[in-house]
């Protein structure tokens, strides 16, 4: 007798059409890049990728390297020291996180210009008269990307450094204080070596983050390879160009997301290890001077990271009170609406497809194709522009072609054309943030409330729609919330994939600050910062609890 085959659910089925509308667009990639001409990959192989290449590479790593420092140090500081400040300081390191990075660096080219404040007061107290007289640093090079990258995303490392450090408890610390060590040298000896992963996991963060970024490179004039696909697609025209760029792109993105799993699965060995935590251990009292300098320490990123991109903004849009009522303004908050709560919709029903599917059947095909459309959250938005696009246009052509050649109509761009490109980018990036958060509603409930309900006679679809979805209520709602904030903010994959004549928030401050009026737009701005803030109050309330 044959064995018998083992028998594919529903819910698997519909997860791998999830996994592949996710996967699609990456496939979509290489099939350009690589249809491309020979000479055309010798030329962007030879001229374009080394240039733009070493670039992204000096951001990724000077970015990280500061990071790293403030990330960990203020993480532990806040974890194991006790000083003046500390408990609303732990809260207040997150808030940087609200402040995307586009609108830091438009902040911080203001503030740092030659008529912004600083340079102002520098002029008065020496004397100076024109820009000929001194040296100030320019804010408008690799070194001022680093800044604004660094300023906006070290909560990133402050998160995970900051979950490791409490989770490791004094025992090891306790031993190595027995045997003689110091603090400081606990700390680079013991904790460090421990906090390892999650030190990983926040940099590959911060750099997937990093290579994300379009609005603040472009700005600052940072050529990286994210601002190379933008150029070569939207000013040179070359959609083939632009996509052997991505291939390129991606083998840094697929090098990241090695990293990243490899830290996971060393934080969770880690982390069964380890189970007390340091709150009920005695911390680390500062005084006097060393007190003032861990405060002081802890204070400089939130100042640099949130406070001065939210007093400039802030102080531009108080200034134009009338902006609230612009017309442009309306438009793009109705656009931003429309497309991040459709958005949100469709990547929360998909995730939910992904987690039940993963719940229900428990199967190799469920797990592999939640792992296969996680892929998207570490594609950089203008990879993933040009990978939504190429589809779609194939699908608009398509159609377009048959209906010519039967009935004489031309439907012209049906999906590719309008903002459901933008709904699809959004969907495939934020994808993985949404079934996370409803992962972790579903591992909340018992697998014994499905076999209760199916012993009572209710069939899989009853089970989920009188017993599962009523329990995870809060977890969609706030993976709603979440994927609905993020699109809110999103820029690179936007400007690729927007209509002509459609702006979002987003879009249109670039669009001021690329004419060099970005205070026109600070009203959007300051709603951008004010919807990026309600997951960073979240996330402070949950921080300041375990304080």
């Amino acid at each position: 007798m044959k064995p018998a085959r083992s028998r594919i659910g529903a819910a698997t089925k519909a997860a791998l059409v999830v996994a592949a509308v996710v996967f699609m667009p990456i496939a979509a990639i290489f099939v350009i890049g690589f249809s491309g001409d020979v000479e055309n990959w010798q030329h962007m192989l030879m001229n374009v990728v080394p240039r733009a290449g070493l670039q992204t590479l000096w951001l990724l790593v000077l970015t990280g390297a500061v990071t790293a420092l403030f990330g960990i140090g203020t993480a532990w500081l806040v974890a194991a020291c006790d000083f003046p400040l500390r408990r609303w300081l732990s809260p207040a390191l997150v808030l940087p996180l609200a402040i995307p990075s586009y609108l830091a660096a438009y902040a911080f080219g203001e503030f740092l210009d030659f008529t912004g404040p600083v340079q102002t007061l520098y002029r008065t107290i020496f004397g100076f008269r024109t820009a000929r007289d001194y040296s100030f640093f320019d804010v408008r090079s690799l070194g001022g990307a680093v800044l604004v990258m660094s300023a906006v995303l070290y909560p990133y490392v402050y998160l995970a450094c900051r979950s490791m450090f409490l989770m490791q408890g004094r025992a090891a610390a306790d031993v190595a204080r027995t045997l003689g060590a110091g603090p400081l040298r606990v700390f680079a000896k013991v904790q460090i070596p421990m906090a390892r992963p999650a030190i990983m996991i926040g940099l590959t963060l911060v750099m997937m983050e990093t290579l994300n970024d379009i609005g603040a490179v472009e700005y600052l004039g940072v050529q990286t390879l994210t601002f190379s696909i933008f150029d070569t697609w939207l000013n040179r025209g070359s959609l083939a160009g632009a996509a052997q760029i991505a291939c390129v792109m991606l083998i840094f993105v697929v090098l990241l997301l090695l990293v990243e799993r490899h830290a996971r699965k060393r934080q969770r060995f880690a982390s069964h290890k380890t189970t007390s935590v340091v709150a009920d251990a005695v911390r680390l009292r500062l005084f006097g001077a060393r007190g003032f300098l861990a405060a002081l320490f802890c204070i400089i990123p939130i100042l640099v990271g949130f406070v001065i991109p939210v007093v400039v903004m802030g102080g531009f849009a108080l200034r134009r009170l009338d902006g609230f009522l612009e017309p442009r303004l309306i438009k793009a908050l109705w656009n931003s609406a429309l497309v991040s709560s459709s958005a949100a919709l469709l990547t929360v029903i998909l995730a939910f497809v992904l987690s039940y599917a993963a719940r229900s059947d428990r199967s190799r095909l469920a797990t592999g194709a939640s792992r296969l459309a996680s892929l998207g959250y570490g594609i950089p938005g203008t990879v993933l522009g040009i990978g939504v696009l190429i589809p779609l246009a194939a699908f608009d052509n398509a159609i377009d072609g048959f209906l010519r050649a039967h009935l004489g109509i031309s439907t012209g761009l049906l999906l590719s054309g309008t903002g459901f490109a933008i709904v699809y980018a959004y969907t495939v990036r934020f994808l993985t943030m949404a079934e996370g958060t409803i992962d972790a509603g579903f591992q909340k409930l018992s697998p014994h409330l499905d076999m209760a309900s199916r012993t009572l006679g209710r069939s899989g679809l009853q089970t989920l729609r009188e017993v599962l979805l009523p329990n995870l209520r809060p977890a969609v709602l706030t993976a709603a919330l979440l994927v609905f904030i993020e699109t809110l903010k999103e820029l690179s994959a936007t400007i690729l994939l927007r209509p002509f004549n459609f702006n979002t928030l987003a879009t249109l401050v670039y669009e001021d600050a690329s004419r060099g009026m970005a205070q026109d737009s600070s009203v959007a701005a300051l709603i951008i910062i004010l919807a990026g803030l309600i997951p960073v109050i979240l996330v402070s309330r949950s921080l300041d609890a375990r304080n």
